[in-house]
């Protein structure tokens, strides 16, 4: 149980330094290392989720802190995220772990192939346009629920790409991430308490992990507002997403062998 916890605290550590500076994939990152410890997707999801109900929480308040928040894309992005985060939890939780299992590392593993290629090629500048913003967000949080990670990698990326500034598109996708993550992990609750979802009792199992995503976290998220204006986010991305893309691929040929 120790092990556990100062391994994840460590992971949840690294993953929030990680989603400070890119405005991505600390919901990757996590849910890759839970996969590849064994834990099923719908755990790994809610796991995820419930450490970054305190992560989010610390790391939007530190954007807010630093202003780099732009307020109408916010009241914007939150909601669709909200709707669709929800969706994406109430679905995940309708399968079987198992049988769901290749088909999240297959999808975690197009989101490292996505990070890298974010990462080496230059987002095009465009001209930004709010009304293609719920759609975004609900496409999010439908993906960030399903895979147990995909909001920054999706939200992020697409918002530099139609021009908003790195700073307030990192910082604005971070801080509506936390209603996002509520949503989803009230959503996995409502799921249990109705019968919808018939976990096993297994996910007890992990709370030691669950408690080191938390603390590592909560203990790296105060620096997100610094991290993204200093921390050299070509060199991450690629780290980042070669790790993601390399675990992914491992634990599916294990699967199928």
């Amino acid at each position: 149980m120790t092990d556990d916890f100062l391994l994840f605290l460590a992971v949840g550590f690294f993953a929030q330094l990680v989603d400070g500076s890119l405005g991505m994939a600390y919901g990757i990152t996590a849910t890759t290392f839970m996969l590849s410890a064994g834990v099923p997707p719908a755990h790994a999801s809610a796991a995820t989720h419930a450490a970054e109900v305190f992560t989010t929480a610390a790391s939007g308040g530190s954007h807010v802190m630093h202003r780099n928040v732009d307020w109408p894309l916010f009241w914007r992005l939150a909601p669709a995220g909200m709707i669709g985060g929800a969706a994406g939890a109430f679905i995940l939780t309708s399968f079987d772990g198992d049988a769901m299992r290749p088909f999240i590392f297959a999808y975690l593993g197009l989101m490292g192939v996505y990070v890298l290629f974010r990462t080496l090629r230059p987002v095009a500048r465009g001209r930004f346009k709010l009304s293609l913003v719920p759609p975004l967000g609900m496409t999010g949080g439908f993906f960030d629920a399903t895979g147990g990670g995909g909001w920054g990698p999706i939200v992020t990326t697409t918002l530099l790409g139609a021009g908003e500034k790195p700073r307030f598109a990192i910082g604005t996708t971070n801080t509506a991430e936390f209603l996002v993550t509520v949503t989803i992990s009230a959503t996995f609750v409502v799921a249990f308490l109705t019968g919808h979802w018939e976990q096993d009792g297994s996910f007890m199992r992990h709370a030691s992990a669950v408690a080191g995503l938390i603390v590592g976290g909560v203990a790296a998220a105060p620096l997100a507002g610094y991290v993204v204006k200093v921390a050299p986010p070509r060199i991450i991305g690629l780290l980042v997403g070669t790790l993601i893309l390399s675990l992914s691929i491992y634990q599916l040929i294990r699967y199928a062998g």
